[in-house]
């Protein structure tokens, strides 16, 4: 990108006029005053081009251009009969100095173009497709071919495109402004699919120019390199009509969810090492995904990001499938084929904040525009990024029209929406004096809180059957429930504080575990208070963490144990599922981005047996309804015994209408013979369950058919003795025709 202003400044004539001379100096907020086709007093006109690498200019093939003075300005004066004579839209040709003709329709012949009514619900921040008119868009105008580009930068002196088809010069194309709206515009004739552009931006009150990559950009070059590209209309071919019809009346409150959460450049790779293509990915993901039996799959953040160690959380193209692996086209097809195998798909999604790149939003126009002023409310001290000004109608507007870009152009069927508990909070991971309470004196981030309700009241709103999933750790109530009630709106919430508490629990010698029983039992205390997702994310895996298989003391046997009576509890426990990658096999090692999941680990019993065994729970958690159907509802949930902290046992039944399953789970590597637990229906019980399995890579410890007793036990009629396996956990149905 260049800017030769300083050279200009020393040779502009002294008698061109100020108008003039701001357009020279790629200075002026209103170039089609003096750029195009313009009469003069006497009545004849005159034709201004601004051509910084032209030796000669004319306008069609003989009307020649003169310079002024040794500047870029190229001027042709016309009779009012040649001039009626010209086309409307007619065409400059030069010679470059580099000896080569060129040749383009004049860009400042053309009328404005996006309309009056776009500008005023986007500044309302009510414009819920406002990425179909700012970016970048194919156009054909009056019969010439090209592309619209417009950009909000209120602050903005000047606005220009810049890109490899004007020698990232800023002051070739510079843009209309749309009176005090900020927007500005500009429609380029001839310029193809595939151009690389960005915005070149001159702030108003210091001169400084700033170049800007594309906030609504749908491509971008692939990292390091950070150039917009100019993207035709998609073309894709959509196959998934039933899909998107059946989700409309998705019943997810009642239905199974469990989700397989994937990072795609590290799930698998190619035998060199490279990102696999979205394609590639679609065919081998889904395989696995499905012959594990998980109902969706959720991918860390794919808009396009500058930095692999940052897992795609600090976005710079929000509305760019990452180039990584594939084009946005790649990308529809894995979509569209998840669907097509019965599998939903899910992004992680990050509004809460975004890095500090020079080419990305920070300081956007030379102002805080998409972020706060105040370091107090607009930094992120611990991840070194900014925050967004959700107080702002067009940086709501941004991101809530992001949102429903994902649903809309690539069908996807929910967003994880990242680090809700930072938007939260003023004071979140603050010091005393380093935040700024709201107009009551309080640390709530109201204009956080107020866009997080719009946001999801749109997208259910315009997407039913959509989930709007919050990763929240505290204890804000209400994350789940509607809007219309207080409530934030979203669908479900990661359940952090179940997620911390077992984890916790296991990381402790069995010996000691009934000192901490409590952890066990509870978050069944709140666990109806929100819909909740229980997660083994990615976050559980990483900055010294240890793998899932690693987190409970012991030798081998004990921690493969132990791994598969966590499972074991996960899928029979109130909540959603989730869990990430290379979790389902017991990767040994903690997660590295920069590296390939170990799947030679399935060639060992052990992890083969991990394998099978979570199938296995995805099987019984789809099958049976006891175990999905009231996930959110109290009614499905009922203790056997909570308190047995002496032998670390746990028993709970799992309930939905007419059916319920018994669980008991066994935290000590003892076998407990002739372990009795009270039931509510007589009859012969089923193990269809048992962690301990030697499918499994278990000890065999368990039971087949267990026939109750008339000996009341716990305050119940009739009660089972069974043996209990080490370390392991067994779920028993009635045996009736419908489970044989």
């Amino acid at each position: 990108m260049t800017n030769s202003t300083p050279e200009l400044l020393a040779a502009r004539p002294s008698t061109l006029d100020d108008e003039l001379q701001r357009v020279i100096e790629a200075r002026h907020h209103d170039p089609f005053s003096v750029l195009g086709k313009h009469p003069d007093k006497s009545g004849q006109y005159v034709i201004r081009a601004l051509l910084p690498h032209a030796g000669s200019a004319r306008v069609e093939h003989n009307l020649e251009m003169k310079r002024v003075g040794e500047t870029a300005l190229f001027i042709c004066e016309l009779d009012a009969k040649t001039a009626e004579k010209l086309p409307l839209h007619y065409t400059i040709h030069w010679r470059g100095q580099d000896g080569q003709e060129h040749a383009r329709i004049d860009a400042y012949t053309f009328a404005p173009q996006l309309a009056g009514f776009d500008i005023h619900l986007f500044s309302e921040g009510r414009h819920w497709h406002i990425y179909r008119v700012l970016g970048a868009h194919p156009r054909r105008i009056d019969d010439v071919d090209g592309f619209l580009f417009a950009v909000w930068a209120p602050s903005a002196e000047r606005v220009s495109v810049v890109g490899d088809f004007n020698h990232w010069d800023g002051r070739s194309h510079p843009m209309r402004a749309h009176g005090g709206s900020g927007v500005w515009e500009l429609f380029i004739p001839g310029i193809e699919p595939d151009s690389l552009y960005k915005f070149e931006i001159r702030n108003r009150d210091s001169g400084a120019l700033h170049i800007k990559s594309d906030p609504y950009a749908t491509a971008f070059e692939c990292r390091p390199q950070t150039a917009s590209i100019t993207a035709s209309d998609s073309g894709f071919q959509w196959t998934d009509a039933d899909w998107m019809s059946t989700r409309i009346d998705f019943d997810w409150q009642s239905k199974p969810v469990s989700i397989y959460e994937v990072h795609l450049g590290s799930w698998r790779q190619s035998k060199s090492g490279a990102f696999l293509n979205y394609r590639e990915l679609a065919q081998q993901l889904v395989y696995h995904a499905k012959e594990m039996g998980f109902t969706h799959i959720e991918l860390l953040p794919i808009a396009e990001h500058p930095l692999d160690a940052s897992w795609g959380y600090q976005i710079t193209g929000y509305f760019a499938a990452t180039r990584r692996y594939g084009s946005a086209d790649d990308f529809r097809y894995f979509v569209d084929y998840c669907h097509s195998q019965d599998i939903g798909v899910i992004l992680d999604w990050v509004p809460a904040h975004f890095p500090k790149d020079a080419h990305g939003l920070a300081r956007f126009d030379g102002s805080a525009l998409y972020e706060h002023a105040d370091p107090r409310r607009g930094e992120h001290r611990d991840w070194g990024t900014l925050i967004f000004n959700y107080g702002r109608n067009e940086v709501r507007n941004f991101l809530i029209s992001n949102a429903l870009y994902w649903m809309e152009e690539f069908h996807i069927d929910g967003l994880r929406v990242d680090a809700v508990a930072s938007m939260l909070y003023l004071d979140y991971s603050r010091d005393e004096g380093d935040w700024i309470p709201n107009k009551f004196g309080g640390n709530e981030n109201l204009e956080a809180i107020a866009f997080m309700r719009e946001m999801n009241t749109m997208t259910h709103q315009l997407h039913p059957g959509t989930l709007m999933i919050a990763e929240e750790s505290t204890a804000w109530p209400q994350v789940t429930r509607p809007s219309w009630t207080g409530g934030l709106g979203f669908s479900i919430k990661w359940n952090m504080g179940w997620m911390h508490d077992i984890l916790s629990y296991l990381s402790k010698d069995p010996i000691h575990r009934h000192y901490h029983h409590d952890q066990l039992t509870f978050g069944v205390l709140y666990a109806f208070t929100e819909n909740f997702i229980l997660p083994f994310s990615h976050d559980e895996v990483v900055h010294g963490k240890g793998s899932m298989l690693r987190k409970s003391p012991g030798d081998e046997w004990r921690q493969f144990a132990n791994l598969r009576l966590l499972y074991a509890m996960m899928f029979t426990y109130p909540g959603k599922k989730l869990l990430f990658m290379g979790n389902e096999f017991a990767q040994s090692d903690e997660w590295n981005h920069a590296k390939m999941l170990d799947w030679h680990l399935l060639n060992y019993p052990l992890h083969q047996g991990v394998k099978q065994l979570v199938s296995d729970l995805n099987g019984l958690y789809g099958e049976l309804p006891a175990l999905h159907g009231w996930d959110f509802d109290a009614r499905g949930f009922e203790w056997i015994d909570c308190h047995d902290s002496s032998q670390s046992v746990l028993s709970y039944i799992r309930r939905y209408k007419n059916e319920h399953a018994l669980v008991v789970l066994n935290f000590t590597p003892i076998p407990r013979r002739n372990y009795r637990i009270g039931v509510p229906h007589a009859g012969t019980y089923v193990e269809i369950f048992n962690s301990d399995s030697r499918y499994y890579g278990g000890s065999d410890v368990g039971n087949a058919y267990l026939t109750t007793e008339n000996h009341a036990w716990m305050g119940r009629p009739y009660s089972l003795n069974m043996n209990l396996p080490p370390l392991g956990g067994i779920i028993l149905v009635l045996d009736t025709p419908d489970h044989s």
